[in-house]
């Protein structure tokens, strides 16, 4: 606020100019990585609308509350493979991306229980289909006890999104564009990154058949 205010000429100077902030990012909680086998034992006892979600994304990398939930199936493009990200919490947020085989068939399985007939909505709240679903810790928590598995934010699938596609051997610059990141890297690099997103995905599901068979 200081900072702000300086800029703003309402101040002539911060007096934290010289201060040195703490390392925030060191105190943070890491993220739970799922394993493929712990992707396994929570689809199995998931239910389809959850099953669905995790899925998208496992596959996609979406912010669940700003990207996922909100999600239209106009967005959803089966034929040219990709879901268009229209609104998220900045502009480097909204993107196109590409939809793997394994996420296209899971919606479409979900599409024909419920689909645009019923709501415009990927994931309605069923007792008032005009709206979209808030949240889903009660499922979630669920299936993670079914699945033995021990409770982690469901937000932290995006993470695991990102550490697949790394792991697969997409670019860093790559990773942070497919998930929405806005840096001066990305920027810089925005354009260069679009054409080889599809690839990205390709590389994903090579990596997923050799995982778990």
């Amino acid at each position: 606020m200081m900072k702000l205010a300086e800029k703003q000429r309402l101040i002539s100077r911060s007096p934290f100019n010289e201060v040195e902030f703490l390392e925030e990012r060191s105190g943070r909680r890491q993220p739970h990585i799922l394993t493929w086998d712990e992707e396994k034992r929570a689809l199995a006892v998931a239910s389809l609308m959850l099953r669905a979600l995790i899925v998208l994304l496992l596959e996609t990398g979406l912010r669940i509350g700003r990207e996922a939930l909100p999600l239209k199936w106009e967005d959803v493009n089966f034929l040219g493979g990709s879901i268009v990200v229209r609104q998220s919490k900045s502009l480097a947020g909204r993107r196109c991306i590409p939809l793997s085989e394994t996420c296209k068939a899971e919606l479409l399985k979900w599409r024909s229980i419920t689909g645009p007939k019923v709501s415009p909505y990927v994931f309605p709240n069923m007792h008032e289909p005009a709206v979209h679903l808030k949240g889903v810790r009660k499922p979630w928590v669920k299936a993670l006890k079914a699945a033995s598995i021990s409770y982690f934010p469901i937000y932290n699938l995006r993470a695991t999104f990102a550490s697949r596609l790394s792991a697969a051997g997409a670019p860093d610059n790559m990773v942070a564009g497919m998930l929405g990141h806005s840096s001066v890297s990305i920027v810089n690099t925005y354009a260069k990154v679009d054409e080889f997103r599809g690839e990205a995905i390709r590389k994903l599901e090579t990596l997923r058949a050799t995982s778990v068979n």
